[in-house]
C-alpha cells in the first residue's frame, strides 16, 4: 500500500500537486488541508475581475468540489496546521488534533506584508490576499469616496484601476521614485504612471506614510510631506512575505522562503514544498530565487509530484507573470534583475510595445504591453544572444 501524502495549503500549488499525483498514477491516501472554507481557487483575479464584481467566487474555483471526491482527494477546509512533529511524522492542528503523514508537501503561500504604522489597526485599513479580504473591501468600497492605496506594485495599481472605474477618488502613495520599480524598467514605469494619471488616479511618488488618522475608523492618511489625504478606505499593498513559519518552527531550512532543491524537497527527505513559499537555486539565473506567480505554483507542483512518484526532476523554470490594468495587459517573461541594457520596440504612445532586457548581450527578460506575440516568442528565446530579428515587431 502506498503511504499517505498530505498537502498543507489548498491554493493553486497545493491543488496542482493532488491533480498531478492522481494523473501520475498515485492511488494511495491523499489529503489536502486548507485554512479557508473554499475549494482551491485562483488568486490573480481577486484584485481585478472579482473585485469589480465581474465574476463570483465560484468562477474562481480551480475545480468543482466534485473533482476532489471523484478522485478520492480528501479536501479538509477551514483547518489551520500549527505544528509539524517530524520525528513522529504527524501534523498538529489548531484544535489540538493530529494527523499522520507518509510524505508531506507544504504549499503555504504568502501573507500580505504589513506596515508598522500608527493607526494601522483602525477599521477600514485592509490588505488583499483572499476571497474574504475582497468581500470586505468591496463592501467598504461601495460606500467609500476616498481610497488611499499604499504601494504602487501590481496589486496596488490593479485595485486603483478597478476603483477608478467605479468613480472613486483614488490616491496611490509609493516610497520609490516610480511605480513597479522592483520588477520593470523606467520605460514601463513611466508608461503606467502616465496611464493612471490620465485616468484620474493621483500617484504620489517618493512619499512616505507617517500615520493613519481617525477615531475607530480611518479618516485620513498623514504623509511624510506633512500633508494629509482624506480616506474612507486604505489598502496596504506593499508586497507579500513567504508563509514559512510552520516550516521554520519545525526546524526546516528557511531563508525568506522554505529552501528546496530541484525536486522541491526540503532539508527533510519526507517533506516537500511548492509555490510562493519556496526559495530555490536557479541555474538559469545563477542565483537563489523566490517566485510569486501562477506559473511557478503550477510547474513546481508538477515537479514535486513527479519526484514523489519516483521520477528524476531538476526544476529550473522560465518564469512569466501578467497584470491587467484598465484595458492594458502587461506580460512579463523572465527575470530582469541585473540587466545592463534595454531595447524598446514599438511605441508606448500607441499602447503597444515591449522592452527587452539584456545582460552582456544576452536576452534575460521581456516586458510586453498589449503585445502577446512578443511575449509568447520571448518565452522560447530568452537566454539567446540579442539580435534585431530575435523577436517580432510589437
Amino acid at each position: 500500500m502506498q503511504e499517505e501524502i498530505v498537502i498543507v495549503g489548498a491554493g493553486q500549488a497545493g491543488a496542482q500537486v493532488t491533480q498531478s499525483l492522481r494523473q501520475g498514477g498515485f492511488e494511495g491516501p491523499l489529503r489536502l488541508i486548507g485554512d479557508e472554507p473554499h475549494p482551491p481557487y485562483q488568486r490573480p483575479p481577486l484584485s481585478k475581475k472579482f473585485l469589480a464584481g465581474e465574476v463570483g467566487s465560484e468562477g474562481l474555483w480551480l475545480r468543482p468540489p466534485a473533482f476532489y471526491s471523484i478522485n478520492n482527494i480528501d479536501h479538509i477546509p477551514s483547518t489551520l496546521v500549527t505544528g509539524i512533529d517530524r520525528m513522529a511524522k504527524r501534523l498538529v492542528l489548531e484544535n489540538g488534533d493530529t494527523l499522520s503523514y507518509g510524505k508531506l508537501v507544504l504549499a503555504t503561500g504568502t501573507n500580505a506584508r504589513l506596515l508598522p504604522l500608527t493607526g494601522a489597526n483602525k477599521a477600514g485599513v485592509v490588505t488583499l490576499r483572499s476571497i474574504a479580504d475582497v468581500d470586505a473591501i468591496r463592501e467598504r468600497l461601495s460606500k467609500a469616496k476616498h481610497l488611499v492605496i499604499i504601494g504602487a506594485g501590481y496589486i496596488g495599481l490593479e485595485v486603483a484601476a478597478v476603483a477608478q472605474g467605479m468613480g472613486k477618488d483614488v490616491s496611490v502613495v509609493e516610497a520609490q521614485d516610480r511605480p513597479m520599480k522592483r520588477v520593470v524598467s523606467k520605460t514601463v514605469s513611466d508608461y503606467f504612471a502616465k496611464l493612471h494619471a490620465d485616468e484620474g488616479v493621483k500617484l504620489l511618488l517618493e512619499t512616505g506614510i507617517e500615520a493613519i488618522e481617525g477615531g475607530e475608523k480611518v479618516e485620513a492618511v498623514r504623509l511624510s510631506t506633512g500633508d494629509s489625504l482624506p480616506a474612507d478606505l486604505v489598502l496596504v499593498a506593499v508586497g507579500a512575505e513567504p508563509n514559512d513559519k510552520l516550516a521554520a518552527d519545525s526546524g526546516l531550512d528557511t531563508d525568506n522562503g522554505i529552501l528546496v532543491d530541484g525536486a522541491a524537497q526540503t532539508s527533510d527527505a519526507n517533506i516537500y514544498a511548492v509555490g510562493d513559499c519556496t526559495r530555490f537555486y536557479s541555474g538559469r539565473y545563477a542565483r537563489s530565487v523566490r517566485m510569486e506567480s501562477v506559473q511557478n505554483a503550477i510547474d513546481q507542483a508538477k515537479a514535486a509530484a513527479q519526484a514523489l512518484l519516483g521520477g528524476e526532476v531538476d526544476y529550473d523554470p522560465l518564469p512569466w507573470f501578467w497584470s491587467d490594468q484598465y484595458d492594458i495587459k502587461l506580460q512579463i517573461a523572465g527575470l530582469s534583475e541585473g540587466y545592463d541594457d534595454t531595447v524598446v520596440v514599438g511605441e508606448p504612445a500607441a499602447n503597444k510595445f515591449y522592452v527587452a532586457y539584456l545582460k552582456d548581450g544576452t536576452l534575460i527578460a521581456v516586458d510586453s504591453i498589449n503585445s502577446p506575440r512578443s511575449h509568447m516568442m520571448a518565452r522560447r528565446v530568452i537566454g539567446e544572444p540579442w539580435r534585431d530579428d530575435l523577436l517580432p515587431d510589437a
